[in-house]
């Protein structure tokens, strides 16, 4: 039986990833979680041998049994749900965008620290042991100070215009799609890496298909084959499918980053590569565990993911021997770990707290303010202090 006691808020893909990796962290139990439709959190609840269910996520919120909240929900009930767990007294990990607006992000950050709360989202990537190398590498400044970073986030789920799902409805999703989603975790995860972060940005913006068709059948939306025209209704579509971003950082370096849901054959591509003094690194969560080191003059190099042959810091997050293939759940894996170390810490009343890593509400709020920066600068097109 575990000492901490979580609540997961949502049934949906991130909250099967955050319910199953708990059951990997120690000292951890998920007792409750909660679904707007209650037969899917029952569903839930038998497929995890969770002991609680709730049709209702405040019910699940103010559980006096539950210690911490997992809020795995569409973006615009971040917000509710986060502010009604803290005010709660729970701590939270959040999903992200930690809201959709500037604004409700602030009050998030700001009421998470009057109140003492251990308050992470989940931005994911840091948490790579070889992301974690390239961070170590940065610092010690193994290949000289860097000067300019490229990379992006690809993907191609949203390639057809019969492709749909909640996130092309800001009412759902918030004012930006591509850039939220996925260019929050590029941004995050090159500053998480760098160590400073990015105070301006010139960003231009696309949409590929203005009009998507909707299937009138949920069950429908993410199978392989197109629905039929008939079954559809025609949705207008506001947010962007792309876009190429220049930013400028805060101790000089520059650099630029594409995001696109829309590429054919990108599956989950988020790659950074930083080119330096001495050195290059370049990384490609596609082929998670080599990490490439480019040279002028000598030849370049593939590093393996092997403790061994690693910072300290990075092995510690290593957990299988070289060759041994490590993903996305070990870094969703890392990440709780992290986070319930710091909780772990609060509840023995320890006060070292310097080595968590994990992503803030008050760093999210910043990631946030980076992503209302993006979409100022397309609309006028220049450039805009974040």
């Amino acid at each position: 039986m575990g000492d901490i006691k979580v609540g997961v808020i949502g049934t949906g893909f991130s909250a099967m990833a955050h319910i199953e990796a708990l059951q990997r962290v120690p000292s951890v139990q998920v007792v409750a979680v909660a679904s707007s439709r209650l037969s899917h959190a029952e569903e839930a609840a038998a497929r995890y041998r969770i002991p609680m269910y709730y049709g209702d996520a405040m019910e699940l919120i103010h559980d006096p049994d539950i210690d911490v909240v997992h809020n795995c929900t569409p973006n615009h009930l971040h917000y509710t749900f986060n502010k009604a767990a803290l005010l709660a007294g729970k701590h939270v990990l959040s999903e992200k965008p930690l809201s959709v607006t500037v604004e409700e992000s602030d009050e998030l950050q700001k009421l998470a620290r009057e109140k003492g709360l251990v308050a992470g989202v989940a931005f994911i990537y840091r948490h790579y042991p070889l992301v974690e190398e390239i961070k170590q590498q940065i610092a010690s400044r193994t290949y000289g100070k860097p000067h300019y970073v490229l990379g992006g986030y690809l993907q191609d789920w949203l390639l057809y215009e019969t492709d749909y799902n909640w996130r092309m409805d800001s009412r759902l999703n918030g004012p930006s799609r591509a850039v939220a989603d996925i260019g929050s975790h590029w941004c995050d995860t090159v500053q998480y890496v760098l160590g400073t972060r990015i105070v301006s940005v010139f960003a231009d913006l696309g949409i590929v298909h203005p009009v998507r068709f909707k299937p009138k059948d949920e069950q429908a939306t993410f199978t392989n084959a197109a629905p039929k025209p008939e079954d559809c209704e025609r949705v207008e579509v506001d947010t962007e499918d792309f876009g190429s971003i220049l930013v400028r950082f805060e101790d000089g370096t520059k650099g630029v980053f594409c995001i696109s849901q829309v590429s054919p054959g990108r599956k989950n591509k988020l790659y950074f590569e930083i080119s330096a003094e001495k050195g290059a690194l370049r990384w490609d969560q596609e082929e998670a565990n080599r990490l490439w080191i480019g040279s002028r003059d000598v030849p370049n190099q593939i590093q393996m993911r092997d403790a061994s042959l690693m910072s300290s810091q990075a092995a510690s997050i290593t957990h299988y021997p070289g060759g041994h293939e490590e993903g996305w759940p070990d870094a969703l894996k890392n990440l709780l770990l992290d986070y319930y170390s710091l909780i772990g810490k609060r509840k023995a009343r320890k006060t070292d707290e310097t080595s968590s890593k994990f992503a803030t509400f008050n760093q999210a709020c910043g990631v946030m303010r980076i992503v209302e920066a993006v979409l100022q600068s397309h609309e006028r097109q220049r450039w805009v202090d974040v």
